[in-house]
């Protein structure tokens, strides 16, 4: 790749083929390549805006708090039921990204979040997909939720809430129990840093 790889790409032809809830793009490149050939790539873009998503985590009882609800991309690629285990997360749709885990943490989980920190951006599936998700941690006490969470239900979730130890939820990414991206990274993370979250004694 050349150095200055902004210039390394431009675009020859846009077309929109859908616009609703996700804006649905073919897009003709054409890259200038490092031996300094030109060549023309066809792909389509999926844009549906950007996210932010929280890891809730109770440092005195060692758990974080996550979600399981049905995810049709899940259902359709394979998933047996659909169901995934998640942290909290949604699009930003106008907000910041430490508004909108607040929202959605209370929205998904009825935790009340503020003051979460911002560790990271990451993009979920670079190859086709715009979305970029702010990830965020931040602490909570399980035992004293501030609202009923479960998902707003005129949106049409129907969210269970999942109080479990961090070490259990961490050897559900081992066994597949734990799929998603956002999910596995921020737990990842948790296990780097979880000294942290370990009560002083």
């Amino acid at each position: 790749m050349t150095a200055d790889t902004a210039s390394a790409i431009r675009i020859a032809d846009e077309t929109t083929v859908w616009k609703r809830f996700i804006h649905l793009r073919t897009i003709v490149l054409e890259q200038t390549r490092a031996d300094g050939r030109t060549e023309r790539l066809d792909r389509e873009v999926h844009d549906h805006g950007h996210a932010a998503a929280v890891l809730l985590v109770d440092p005195a009882r060692q758990a974080v708090v996550l979600v399981r609800q049905f995810r049709p991309g899940a259902f359709f690629g394979g998933h047996e039921d659909g169901f995934l285990l998640e942290v909290p997360a949604g699009l930003l749709e106008g907000e910041s990204p430490a508004a909108t885990v607040e929202r959605e943490a209370m929205e998904e989980t009825g935790y009340a979040v503020s003051g979460a920190r911002h560790l990271f951006d990451t993009y979920v599936s670079p190859g086709t997909v715009t979305e970029r998700v702010s990830c965020f941690v931040a602490t909570v006490d399980a035992g004293r939720p501030a609202g009923k969470g479960g998902g707003v239900e005129g949106e049409g979730e129907d969210i269970e809430i999942v109080v479990m130890p961090i070490d259990e939820a961490c050897a559900l990414v081992a066994s597949g129990g734990i799929l998603d991206a956002k999910t596995i990274i921020l737990l990842q993370w948790l296990m780097l840093n979880r000294a942290e979250f370990v009560p002083k004694a």
